[in-house]
């Protein structure tokens, strides 16, 4: 395991949250902070060259969350425009370990994470390198 050089850059996206994503009370969800981690995510990977859909058909490679780590805050609400980040933490040979917030415009914390993404052979899901790529922008 290595911290990844790139560690303190921080990839930044956002995410509206609608009615679908709320609960009864027009909290999000809980589980709806993982989608909006996964769109960060692949929002992260494809400014960074990489994209899942040419990743699978080219290399016959894809991602998959391995294991996550959640800190639910505050919650967030109908209409709130949240800011989701990325940061990569360690890199490893077939796996990333990344850190993730959902943040409110008022900088409050309503989620983090800490996920592990491991590259895979999709057609029988045993552990592959990263692509050069991805390692190559991470300075692994």
């Amino acid at each position: 395991m290595r911290q990844a050089p790139g560690a303190q850059t921080e990839f930044a996206w956002q995410v509206r949250v609608y009615y679908e994503d709320t609960d009864r009370g027009g909290v999000v969800y809980y589980a709806n902070y993982l989608r909006f981690f996964e769109r960060a995510r692949t929002e992260w990977l494809r400014a960074l060259g990489v994209e899942h859909e040419r990743l699978a058909s080219a290399e016959g490679r894809g991602f998959v969350v391995a294991r996550a780590e959640i800190d639910f805050r505050v919650g967030a609400r109908l209409d709130d425009l949240l800011t989701v980040t990325v940061r990569p933490l360690e890199v490893q040979r077939a796996s990333l370990w990344l850190g993730q917030q959902a943040r409110r415009a008022d900088g409050r914390v309503c989620a983090e994470a800490r996920i592990r993404v491991a590259c895979v052979r999709l057609r029988d899901m045993r552990p592959q390198p990263l692509p050069a790529a991805l390692r190559a922008e991470l300075g692994a």
